[in-house]
């Protein structure tokens, strides 16, 4: 209301009148014999003191003349008109006309925007003055000073104030039919004022009013600016007509504009943003070739459109390139870039760059530190987070809301919820404002523990502190209800949430379904799932969300099969759980059912479903129907990575089909991607148990076989690669060469791997302990047992077993000798 809007104005410029009254004359067609100077002429009068019957009696030809008489003391008929407001006087066309002059004469700008939008918003609520804006305009227009130029600088000011007010407003439509007012009148409006709307326009999504009022701007006859440009090129970016953006280069070349550094960032940053960051940076190059000036804005621009696409190589190029110009990026470039890099999990590099910028003097934004705090939680490093915070504290860097929040959500998740308060009591001491963000996270650690009583203490406390719990709130303190199998709370919290102007969303739903099946209560979570009106397939997939936590995976694949009949598909997750399941299960048959549904429907799947499936596949033997999906992955598109190439030569070499897990071999370095050790010690041992089976059959003569000369070419090519093996390595060959008789390479390989600083674990000893028994070479068998024991390393029952074979053998040979 307009007392309130204006009682703070009016006392601060009560302050400021001058201290000697004033004697107002008597004006000429004033009839009535009304002092006035008693009401203004006293500014130490408290406002208690005004005599406001006086003033309420006033008519509009007494107030005007009022107004007039203080046109050299604006500031105080300003205050004059508002007390006359407050007191519900009707103020007419004349004393808007009066307070106006007097306010744009006197260069009080601010106070005029502020008439402006009060008489708006009266206007718009229907209970203002009983005229309208045009009226006023029309008033205002006439009676002015004969100066044209005094004259065109009063409207000027008036049309500048009311298109800025109905800017403010929201009232766009008016304030475009203002600015055309002007040209109609004979007078353009400033630049300035066509900037201010048109960027208003573009905030509100009213891009094409935006783009029509820059083709009008010629027509007026007036000359746009660089920030002009650089308003319509961010308008055209926007809609993602980029080649139109680009047409706005002509128009600067053909006005003869040469300052446009905005207008030049605008269009770099309008294609970053539109997901051509490459060639965003490209243009930034050429026009930096050109020795057009840029300053470090534009360069975090550019490295923030990279780290959006995901390529944080080339963002960090970025970063080199300006260090190379012999430019010192400054916390926003740095701040892009290891958000990006937390973004790509690539945690590492984002701490290089912090300590960079540390040495480099460089302030730290409590944005990056926050970013590297999440990154941490989200790999569920929660004791690191906690460490990190801390030493950011110690450092000095100033921690936000935010960060405070990731720190208290670590603590929750590690169970430490009592220090959790504390950190939030911190937060309180250091003047920080707690918000629904941190009641949340507070109630969400105390539910995940089970401990309901505290979280619903705290979302008391919640409300009590004049918070209002957001759809957020509801869904986790639900989740926790249902978690610990409390239904009916849970939905009687839903209906609590209504009675607020909360309507439960899809996610409040799948929250209620997902955390009954997570707490075993399947049923209850069947029959709120079957009580949903209009189901979306988000609930569909909550339901099989939900079947799967609960290991009930045979309903999950049947409500899965029964929407792909439907030509439905559930978004990709929930397909990953339900295939999951059925791998844990051995379930093959559904596997690939489910599998050619989703390409039925055209959904890929990602490359882990892929290698999740062929390993299931492989698990049981199914090496087939492995190689089948092995093939469907290859063809879509993706490439095997060396995890998925690894299980299917391993796959392979089980069945003894060495062959074709040496031809997968050869095409994975053919496509680049480079062997480890596991890959290596599953080709040694596969080539090593062919040639004992060959040599037990005697199926080929002794030290010719092909196998081990393979075997032997893999040992060496994974040497050659720059591969040491690790135990389970060399325990595969000391095993192979035992069990083929090759006692001698096998005592090598074990003195190999201990000089090598390996330490030899209980199979590693296990297996040559069978070789030397199976040669009867118990004494060293004994001494070698003897040694493990030394080491502290334990003999299990096949050690035994072996041992005690190895001296019965040996007792045998001798009662035959």
């Amino acid at each position: 209301m307009w007392v309130s809007s204006f009682r703070s104005v009016f006392n601060l410029n009560r302050k400021l009148l001058t201290p000697k009254p004033i004697s107002i004359p008597v004006l000429p067609f004033n009839s009535k014999s009304f002092s006035i100077a008693p009401l203004i002429g006293n500014s130490t009068t408290a406002d208690s003191d005004i005599d406001g019957d006086q003033l309420q009696h006033l008519d509009s030809f007494e107030a005007v003349d009022i107004l007039y008489s203080l046109k050299e003391q604006p500031d105080r008929a300003f205050s004059f008109f508002c007390k006359l407001k407050d007191l519900g006087f009707q103020h007419d066309v004349s004393s808007y006309a009066a307070v106006i002059r007097i306010l744009c004469y006197g260069g009080l700008d601010r106070n005029l925007h502020l008439i402006f939008s009060d008489l708006i918003l009266d206007s718009r609520n229907g209970n203002g003055a009983s005229f309208d804006v045009s009226r006023l305009l029309d008033t205002l227009s006439e009676g002015v000073a004969d100066d044209a130029k005094q004259h065109s600088s009063f409207l000027f000011k008036v049309y500048d104030a009311l298109i800025k007010s109905y800017v403010s407003a929201g009232m766009f439509n008016e304030a475009i039919d203002a600015l055309f007012q002007m040209g109609r009148r004979g007078f353009v409006p400033h630049i300035f004022t066509c900037n201010v709307l048109m960027n208003k326009l573009i905030q509100n999504g009213k891009i094409d009013m935006a783009l029509a009022i820059y083709k009008q701007l010629k027509r007026m006859g007036l000359s746009p600016n660089d920030y002009t440009y650089a308003t319509v090129i961010k308008a055209f970016c926007i809609k993602g007509s980029l080649e139109e953006a680009a047409d706005v280069f002509t128009d600067i070349e053909e006005d003869g504009a040469t300052t446009i550094y905005f207008a030049y960032t605008a269009y770099i940053e309008g294609l970053c943003v539109n997901q051509k960051s490459d060639l965003g940076y490209q243009v930034l190059q050429a026009w930096k070739a050109a020795n057009i000036p840029f300053d470090i804005y534009v360069y975090a621009v550019a490295i923030r459109g990279f780290c959006n696409e995901m390529k944080l190589d080339k963002a960090e190029g970025v970063l080199l390139d300006m260090e190379k110009e012999g430019l010192v990026p400054n916390m926003y470039c740095y701040n892009a870039l290891i958000c990006g890099l937390c973004k790509g999990g690539r945690l590492l590099k984002a701490y290089a760059l912090l300590n960079d910028m540390m040495s480099k003097g460089v302030e730290i934004f409590c944005v990056a530190v926050g970013s590297i705090l999440q990154c941490l939680c989200e790999m569920g490093m929660h004791s690191e987070v906690l460490d990190q915070f801390n030493e950011f504290k110690n450092l000095g860097i100033f921690l936000d809301e935010v960060s405070y929040n990731i720190a208290v959500d670590a603590l929750c998740k590690l169970g430490k919820l009592e220090e959790a308060v504390a950190l939030l009591d911190e937060m309180k001491v250091k003047q920080m404002d707690m918000d629904i963000m941190h009641y949340t996270t507070l109630i969400n650690g105390y539910c995940c523990h089970g401990n309901l009583v505290d979280a619903c203490k705290v979302f008391e406390e919640m409300i009590e502190k004049g918070l209002k719990p957001d759809i957020i709130t509801y869904n986790v303190l639900a989740s926790g209800f249902c978690r610990q199998g409390l239904a009916t709370e849970a939905l009687n919290l839903l209906d609590h949430m209504e009675t607020q102007d909360l309507k439960p969303s899809t996610i409040t739903h799948n929250v209620v379904i997902e955390s009954l099946c997570e707490g075993g209560r399947v049923k209850e979570a069947e029959a709120f799932f079957n009580c949903i009106k209009d189901k979306s397939l988000d609930n569909y997939a909550a339901m099989i969300n939900g079947y799967c936590k609960a290991s009930h995976t045979r309903e999950a694949y049947k409500l899965f099969i029964k929407l792909s009949g439907q030509g439905h598909i559930v978004k990709k997750s929930c397909c990953y759980n339900l295939i999951k399941n059925l791998c844990v299960e051995g379930d093959n048959d559904r596997i690939l059912m489910l599998l050619k549904k989703m390409l039925d429907l055209n959904v890929v799947p990602s490359k882990v479903m892929y290698s999740r499936i062929i390993a299931t596949l492989c698990r049981i033997g199914d090496v087939k129907n492995a190689e089948s999906v092995f093939d469907i992955m290859s063809a879509k598109g993706l490439t095997p990575d060396i995890f998925t190439y690894t299980i299917m030569m391993n796959g392979y070499c089980r069945m003894n089909c060495l062959q074709e897990a040496r031809d997968l071999f050869h095409d994975m370095k053919r496509r680049g991607i480079k062997p480890d050790l596991v890959t290596f010690t599953v080709l040694l041992d596969a080539h090593q148990k062919a040639y004992i089976r060959k040599v037990r059959s005697q199926a080929s003569p002794k030290g010719s076989n092909k196998d081990m000369f393979d075997a032997s070419s893999v040992w060496t090519e994974m040497k050659n690669t720059g591969i040491r093996p690790d135990v389970i390595c060399y325990t595969v060959l000391i095993d192979g060469h035992c069990k083929a008789d090759n006692l001698q390479d096998a005592v090598c390989l074990f003195d190999e791997m201990i000089e090598r600083g390996l330490e030899p674990d209980t199979v590693t000893y296990t297996a040559l302990l069978s070789g030397l028994c199976n040669r009867g070479d118990v004494d060293k068998a004994v001494n070698l047992l003897d040694q493990m024991s030394l080491k502290g390393i334990l003999p299990d029952t096949r050690t035994m077993s072996a041992l005690e074979r190895g001296i019965l053998k040996a007792r045998k040979v001798q009662f035959q000798k």
